[in-house]
Parts: C-alpha cells; sequence; structure tokens
C-alpha cells in the first residue's frame, strides 16, 4: 500500500484529503507544519506529499526547499492552497512541487492527480 503525508495545519483540511485518499486505497499519514513533515520523512520516506502553503514554523515552500535538499528517495509533491495567483504557482514549482491544485480540491480531482504522479492505474 503505497503511503502519502499530508501536511497542513488545519485538522479539517487534514481529515478531508485523508478520507479521499484511504477511500482511495491509500495509507495516510499527517503533519501539522513543515518542520514536522521533515521529520516523518526522514524516518520512512513516502510515496507522496500533499503539502499546504501556509502553515507555521516551516511552510510549505519551506517544507518542498528542505525536502528536495535532503539525501533521501525523493517523490513528488502536490501543493494544495487557497492561493490562486500564477505567481503562487511559480513559487511552489520553483520550491519543488510536481504540481498544483487550488482548495476545495474535489475527491475525484485529487485522486487522479494523485494516480497521474505515483503511476498509479490499479485505483
Amino acid at each position: 500500500m503505497k503511503r502519502i503525508l499530508i501536511v497542513d495545519d488545519a485538522s479539517t483540511v487534514r481529515m478531508y484529503h485523508r478520507g479521499m485518499l484511504e477511500d482511495a486505497g491509500y495509507h495516510v499519514e499527517e503533519a501539522v507544519n513543515g518542520i514536522e513533515a521533515l521529520e516523518k520523512c526522514l524516518k520512512d520516506p513516502f510515496a507522496l506529499y500533499v503539502v499546504d502553503i501556509n502553515m507555521p514554523k516551516l511552510d510549505g515552500y519551506g517544507f518542498l526547499r528542505e525536502l528536495r535538499a535532503l539525501d533521501i528517495p525523493q517523490a513528488p509533491a502536490i501543493m494544495i492552497s487557497t492561493e490562486a495567483e500564477t505567481n503562487d504557482r511559480t513559487r511552489a514549482y520553483a520550491a519543488g512541487a510536481n504540481d498544483y491544485l487550488v482548495k476545495p480540491v474535489l475527491p475525484e480531482q485529487l485522486r487522479l492527480h494523485v494516480r497521474l504522479l505515483i503511476g498509479d492505474a490499479s485505483l
């Protein structure tokens, strides 16, 4: 079962995304900010990261920059944010995101992007 890490400071958003991904058969773990996410990545890398931008301690941009600098197996990252400006998308890709979605994300939209990024045609 492929493991996905959701990084978001809002518990309701984590629960919403977790439900969508668990319903699709993925094992989901959570982190409330970029620092906690990095700690989890160092213990055991994930197949995919779903990352918010605005978080305390270490935001999504910082998390992805730090993650991409680590000498660990790298996995794709989807940045999901309420920020919808072109500049936000550009900054996300520059930080290391592979995809960018604007909240609120529909279940089928998220599952499709996850499947495309991790090459999971079975779901």
